[in-house]
């Protein structure tokens, strides 16, 4: 069992912005995310795709943003349990939870705050008959560990940052990778199309454009997929691999959430905008894209907000008869709970003429 103050169900931006306001009220916290790595879409979808509106920073790249994120609150050592969905949740007598991943972890925490961005996300998955029957045998939608693949043949599809990203990786891991795409045209970015047409020409990549995987064969396990070609001649070729991920982007959706017993509008979590982002449950909150209240803005900064004025909440909620007193980092520091201390340099005090 885990042990915590705040479950975080959502690693994205929000998410991990709350282990920061959390920590400033010495409140620990850990974060459940389906995906294998923390920061949401910001990691999984456009890592180096430039945001204009987060405060103090003129342009960011979502993946720099979550990065300075983790670095903001490494001294708040929060918990992660990473590649799990948040499956089951129970209340207990106490007023506290227990919420349980689809891989059976369990977690007990004071409070809970759902900031699962759109929800948890699923693979967008190739209209490909009897391919859920090579899931985990060769056919994986993420790629989670490269080294799976060191040494074997890869055919990756997507024309996305993912797919080119990847495809650069593994250039250096894998003995062969193919990329097929079903348009000429990648949707990337540009330093990332421009590395892959390099790779092309050293013949460490072997593209296929425009052209989709259409089927895959093997006993058992992947071993070969079936290749058209969208020419005039409509080529179909047999191209021997040991592995073929599809990097197709991520459909989001609320999940098991939705039968948590929360009140839902439009695939969104209703919340007390007035107070504390608190949902039908108490102790149960919801911050960031997954909630809805009068007026919401789908923003990362209104998240930021969200997930201050929640931890307050959650403070009081654990502490009823102490008052908080509010105190400006640049008056109170940041004592980190790895024992790091962050604070401004104090004042001089030194009589002139003396």
């Amino acid at each position: 069992m885990i042990e915590t103050d705040i479950l975080i169900i959502g690693a994205g931006p929000t998410g991990l912005f709350t282990v920061f306001e959390a920590g400033l009220l010495k409140l620990k916290c850990h974060l459940i995310d389906a995906l294998p790595q923390p920061g949401g879409q910001c990691s999984e979808l456009y890592p180096k795709k430039p945001i204009y509106d987060i405060p103090g920073f003129p342009e960011v790249l979502a993946g720099d943003l979550v990065d300075n994120l983790m670095e903001q609150i490494k001294p708040f050592q929060p918990g992660f349990t990473l590649g799990e969905r948040a499956e089951d949740i129970e209340k207990l007598e106490d007023g506290t939870f227990i919420v349980t991943t689809n891989k059976g972890t369990k977690h007990h925490a004071n409070a809970v705050a759902i900031a699962g961005g759109l929800g948890s996300f699923e693979p967008r998955k190739p209209q490909i008959e009897s391919i859920e029957n090579y899931e985990d045998h060769g056919v994986a939608y993420m790629i989670k560990d490269p080294e799976v693949y060191r040494n074997k043949k890869v055919v990756i599809a997507g024309g996305g940052d993912s797919a080119l990203d990847w495809s650069i990786f593994l250039a250096d891991v894998a003995s062969e990778v193919t990329l097929v795409h079903r348009r000429e045209e990648f949707r990337g970015a540009l330093d990332s199309v421009e590395k892959v047409q390099d790779l092309v020409t050293q013949n460490k990549i072997n593209l296929m454009t425009p052209a989709e995987v259409t089927d895959v064969k093997g006993e058992g396990k992947v071993e070969s997929v079936t290749i058209t070609i969208h020419d005039e001649a409509k080529k179909v070729q047999e191209v021997q691999c040991d592995a073929f991920v599809p990097l197709f982007g991520l459909s989001p959706k609320l999940g098991p959430i939705a039968n948590w017993g929360l009140e839902i509008e439009k695939n969104a979590i209703k919340v007390d905008n007035t107070l504390d982002y608190q949902t039908n449950i108490p102790g149960i909150y919801a911050i960031g894209d997954v909630n809805t209240y009068p007026g919401k803005l789908k923003l990362i900064l209104c998240g930021f907000h969200e997930a201050t004025l929640m931890c307050q909440s959650v403070y009081q909620r654990m502490n009823p008869n102490k008052k908080y007193v509010l105190k400006y980092t640049t008056v109170g520091g940041i004592d980190g709970f790895d024992g790091s201390r962050k604070e401004a340099e104090k004042a001089v005090i030194k009589k002139i003429g003396a």
